[in-house]
């Protein structure tokens, strides 16, 4: 790409208070072919100085948007898993064959607000106290 320079030179005003006359003051910047001025790099700087466009701007909001968007439904589905758990556990009851998280199928003997208890084995009595977060799936839900 061709870069057009236009050199001007600026009128200098000498002061009589300065005992040195100033050097006269010559600004250069290149334009490009449009006729606009080429945005100047400084080689201090980190990163280079840009113009942004209308169209980038209204990129960068509809970006922000589908992020966020995407934040709440990743959000939401937990939450929705957790609110029918709530419910399941909600309408156990006695007798109902159940099945924990951990794999463990029995029939629910007694429920409590904190605990539930299970009879995992019908020949030897055998029961076991759960939390109801535990409890993964009523079996006896279908029937």
């Amino acid at each position: 790409m061709q870069n057009l320079w236009i050199l001007a030179q600026t009128d200098t005003v000498e002061s009589t208070v300065q005992s040195q006359p100033e050097a006269s003051e010559v600004e250069a910047q290149p334009m490009n072919q449009q006729g606009q001025p080429v945005v100047a790099v400084d080689s201090n700087a980190a990163a280079p100085v840009r113009q942004q466009s209308p169209f980038s701007q209204s990129f960068s909001w509809v970006f922000l948007v589908v992020i966020f968007a995407v934040m709440f439904f990743m959000l939401r589905e937990p939450r929705r898993k957790q609110k029918q758990h709530d419910k399941m556990v909600q309408t156990l009851k006695k007798n109902d064959k159940v099945r924990t998280i951990g794999g463990v199928i029995g029939t629910i003997v007694d429920i409590k607000d904190d605990e539930i208890v299970l009879k995992v084995d019908e020949s030897n009595n055998t029961k076991i106290r759960i939390v109801p977060s535990a409890i993964g799936k009523n079996l006896s839900e279908g029937q």
